[in-house]
C-alpha cells in the first residue's frame, strides 16, 4: 500500500512584507469532505503498515489491562459529613463516584455511575462535579465529544433522579453559593473557546434567563469560579500567562457583588485563599519564585500585603494548604518537591524522601480542624502512594499504594538523576529507570527520551505500570527536566519561553547528546517523545538533529505555530502570547519562524516517526499534525516510516474510558519495539 499523497493548493500568508506559501492551508476545514478522506486514508495505511504487530498490540493491551485492578478504588477523604471516594468495577470503562455518610462502614450511596451515562457513546468525560452545601443535589459536567465543551446536569441525590434541567456550552467549571440554590459557571467564547464568562443560575428557572455575573474582556485572560477552603467565600479568578486579577463574594449572599481582591497589573500573579479574618495569597509580587503573604478581608489591596513566607531565590513556593494548627506548603528545591509543616506556634520542618528522583505533593485535605495530613508520592520505581501523616506525632501510615496486578518489585529496577551540560554552561537534570538486568551501559540499549517543556510545567518522574512494557523488554525510559519547565524553579521557565524558547529544543538535544556519550543508548536506539507543546519540541528536535535518533512519537504536536499564533479564532491562540510571543510584532514573528516545526521542514532525512490526532481537538486543532505530516511526506528523503494516527470520535486528551486509551498506547509501544525488532518478552 502506497502512502497517502495530499494534494498541493498553494495559498499565499504574507505579514511583515514577508510571504509564506502555504500548500496544505486547505486542510483547516473539518467539514471538507477531501480532508476527511484524507484523514482516513492515512488511518488506513497507518493500519497496513502496523499490520504485522496486531497481535502484538493485542499483546501489549491486554498485558497493561492486566496490571491495573479493575475492581479499584480512591483513599476516601472526609468532607461534609462523608466520606467521599471514586470506584472502578471489573470490566468498566468509566468512574464511579461514592461516598458514605459519617463512617467507613456505613452503607454506600453511588451518586453517579459514569458506565450508566456513557452507554452507546464513542466517548464521553465528566468534567466537574459539585454537589449543594445541603447534600441534597448534584451538578455534573458532561462531555461526549471530547472538545471539552461541557453541558451541566442535575442529579436528586434524595431520588436519584436526573432532571431534565441543563445548561449547554459551558466548560465543565461549576460552584455552588451556601442557599442550596444558586449555580456558578464559566462559560467560553463559542469560536476560540476560551473561558470569559461567569454566569449565575438558579435551580428551577429557565438557563436563557442566567444572570451574567462577570465578563473577562481582555482576550489574553481567562477565568474561573471556585470556592475557599473554607467554603465562605466565592472567588472569580482571571488569568494570563503573567497576570491574575481575582474577585470575592461571601457565598452566603450570592446575590451580592464581587469585589476586586487586586487590581491586575502586568507581571503581578497571586491566588488567593481564606482563614478567619484574612486572605492567605501566593504570589510573585518582587517574588520571582513566589512568597506566601497574607491580608485583612477588609483590605485586600496589595498595599496591606504581609509577608508570612518571604522570598527564597533558591526555592519555588508552588502551593500551600492552610489547617486550623498549621501551615503546609509545597516547595521545589533543586529539582525535587518538598513538603515543608509549619504548627502555627512552632518551628517547621521538611518531610523526608528517600529516593534519588521522585514526586511528592500535597493531596485533598478538606478538613480545617485535624492533624492529619494527606500526601501523595511515588517514583520512577515505586507506585504512586496515598500517606495520611500525623503532624503531631510524626507518624506516617500507608493507606493505600497503587495495586500492580501480578506483582512489582521495585528492586529490579534502578532509578537515577543525572546532569548534561547546555552549551551555555546550564546544568540541565535528566531523570532515568530501567530494569537492571536488561541493561548494559555498552550504548546498545534502546532508550525513550521524554519532555514537554512548556508553560512552566514541571515534568516530575513518576511511576507507570504501562511503562514496564517497555523497561521488561530492554528500554530505558528518561525524562529531561528541560527550560520551559518550572523544574528548577521560577528562571527555569522564563528561559525556555518567550524569545528564549529555543533554550527548550537545544537543552532536549543537549541531553540526548549526553546519554549517548556516557552510553546509555546511541543514535541507532534513541527515540523521543513528547505531546501536545511536547509534540512541538519534538518537531523542533527533529528539524535541528534528525541524526540523533532513531525514530519519534508526536502526539497531538502544536506544529504550525505562526500560522496558529497568527490566527486569533482558534483557541487558545489570544492567551499565548505571553507565552511564545504576538508574530504580528515582527520580532516575534521572526523568531517563532526559526523554530515552527511545519515551516521547517527540510529535504532531508529523518527518523521514522508515529504522529498522533484528535478530528475534535480544542487544543492542537487536527489540521496541525496532518499538514506537518503531508509536509514531511513531500519533502524527506528517506524511507523511514512516516505514520499518522488520528483519532475521528476523541480530541486532545484522545480516547474516553480506562482501558480504550490503552489501545493508543500499545499502537506507540508496538511501533517503538517494532523499530528495535522486539514483539515478544
Amino acid at each position: 500500500m502506497q502512502a497517502p499523497i495530499a494534494p498541493k493548493k498553494p495559498r499565499l500568508l504574507e505579514i511583515h512584507s514577508h510571504q509564506r506559501i502555504d500548500p496544505y492551508y486547505w486542510m483547516n476545514d473539518r467539514e471538507n469532505p477531501e480532508v476527511i478522506e484524507y484523514l482516513i486514508a492515512e488511518n488506513s495505511f497507518l493500519k497496513e503498515v502496523m499490520k504485522p504487530t496486531e497481535e502484538f498490540q493485542k499483546e501489549l493491551f491486554a498485558e497493561m489491562k492486566g496490571r491495573i485492578k479493575e475492581d479499584d478504588q480512591t483513599v476516601p477523604y472526609f468532607k461534609s459529613g462523608y466520606y467521599w471516594y471514586v470506584r472502578y468495577e471489573k470490566g468498566g470503562e468509566y468512574p464511579i463516584y461514592c461516598r458514605k455518610k459519617g463512617s467507613h462502614e456505613g452503607p454506600e450511596e453511588i451518586i453517579l455511575d459514569v458506565n450508566e451515562l456513557a452507554k452507546g457513546k464513542s466517548f464521553y468525560q465528566v468534567g466537574g462535579t459539585a454537589t449543594s452545601p445541603d447534600q441534597k443535589m448534584l451538578a455534573f459536567a458532561a462531555d461526549e465529544v471530547g472538545r471539552r465543551i461541557y453541558t451541566i446536569h442535575y442529579k436528586n441525590l434524595e431520588t436519584g433522579e436526573i432532571l431534565a434541567e441543563s445548561i449547554s456550552e459551558i466548560t465543565g467549571n461549576l460552584v455552588w453559593a451556601a442557599d442550596n440554590l444558586t449555580l456558578f459557571y464559566s462559560k467560553q467564547d463559542p469560536e476560540t473557546l476560551r473561558s470569559y464568562r461567569i454566569y449565575k443560575h438558579a435551580l428551577g428557572s429557565n438557563p436563557s434567563e442566567d444572570q451574567l455575573i462577570f465578563e473577562e474582556t481582555d482576550e489574553e485572560f481567562s477565568c474561573m469560579v471556585h470556592k475557599s477552603k473554607t467554603e465562605e467565600y466565592l472567588f472569580i479568578h482571571s488569568e494570563s500567562t503573567i497576570s491574575s486579577e481575582m474577585r470575592f463574594l461571601k457565598s452566603d449572599q450570592p446575590q451580592g457583588e464581587f469585589q476586586v481582591l487586586q487590581a491586575r497589573i502586568p507581571h503581578l500573579e497571586y491566588a488567593a485563599d481564606h482563614f478567619e479574618e484574612f486572605f492567605w495569597i501566593k504570589t510573585n509580587d518582587n517574588a520571582q519564585n513566589f512568597k506566601l503573604v497574607k491580608t485583612p478581608i477588609s483590605l485586600p489591596g496589595k498595599e496591606n500585603w504581609i509577608d508570612v513566607i518571604g522570598h527564597r531565590s533558591e526555592v519555588l513556593l508552588e502551593d500551600f494548604e492552610l489547617f486550623s494548627n498549621y501551615l503546609v506548603t509545597q516547595e521545589r528545591t533543586n529539582g525535587l518537591t518538598q513538603i515543608q509543616i509549619k504548627p502555627w506556634k512552632k518551628e517547621g520542618y521538611s518531610l523526608k524522601f528517600d529516593d534519588e528522583t521522585y514526586t511528592a505533593w500535597v493531596s485533598a485535605n478538606p478538613e480545617f480542624d485535624t492533624d492529619i495530613l494527606r500526601f501523595g508520592y511515588n517514583s520512577l520505581v515505586t507506585p504512586s502512594s496515598v500517606f495520611d501523616y500525623d503532624m503531631i506525632s510524626g507518624e506516617k501510615t500507608l493507606l493505600k499504594q497503587q495495586e500492580v496486578v501480578g506483582g512489582h518489585d521495585p528492586n529490579l529496577y534502578h532509578s537515577e538523576r543525572i546532569w548534561a551540560k547546555a552549551s551555555d554552561g546550564t546544568q540541565v537534570p535528566i531523570s532515568l529507570v530501567y530494569r537492571k538486568s536488561l541493561f548494559i551501559k555498552n550504548g546498545q540499549s534502546p532508550l525513550l527520551l521524554y519532555s514537554y517543556g512548556s508553560y512552566g510545567y514541571s515534568m516530575d518522574a513518576y511511576f507507570s505500570s504501562n511503562r514496564l512494557s517497555l523497561l521488561d523488554r530492554g528500554f530505558v525510559f528518561a525524562i529531561a527536566h528541560i527550560r520551559g519547565g518550572e523544574d528548577l524553579g521560577r528562571h527555569w521557565y522564563e528561559q525556555g519561553k518567550m524569545l528564549n524558547k529555543r533554550n527548550t529544543f537545544t537543552d532536549f538535544i543537549t541531553c540526548a547528546e549526553h546519554l549517548i556519550t556516557e552510553n546509555y543508548t546511541s543514535p541507532a536506539h534513541l527515540y523521543a517523545m513528547g505531546g501536545s507543546a511536547g509534540g512541538l519540541l519534538v518537531g523542533a528536535i527533529l528539524n535541528l538533529r534528525p541524526d540523533l535518533f532513531n525514530g519519534a512519537i508526536a502526539n497531538v504536536p502544536f506544529v504550525d505555530v505562526v500560522t496558529t499564533m497568527l490566527d486569533e479564532s482558534i483557541p487558545l491562540t489570544t492567551g499565548e502570547f505571553q507565552e511564545w510571543g504576538n508574530p504580528k510584532e515582527k520580532e516575534y514573528y521572526d523568531y517563532m519562524l526559526s523554530y515552527s516545526p511545519y515551516d521547517n521542514v527540510e529535504a532531508k532525512a529523518y527518523p521514522n516517526l508515529l504522529v498522533t490526532s484528535g478530528l475534535h481537538d480544542s487544543q492542537v486543532q487536527y489540521w496541525e499534525p496532518t499538514k506537518w505530516v503531508a509536509k514531511l511526506r513531500a519533502m524527506k528523503t528517506d524511507q523511514n516510516l512516516l505514520l499518522l494516527d488520528t483519532n475521528m470520535e476523541a480530541g486532545h486528551g484522545g480516547a474516553s474510558g480506562r482501558f480504550n486509551a490503552l489501545k493508543e498506547l500499545a499502537l506507540e509501544y508496538a511501533f517503538l519495539l517494532m523499530l528495535e525488532g522486539k514483539t515478544s518478552l
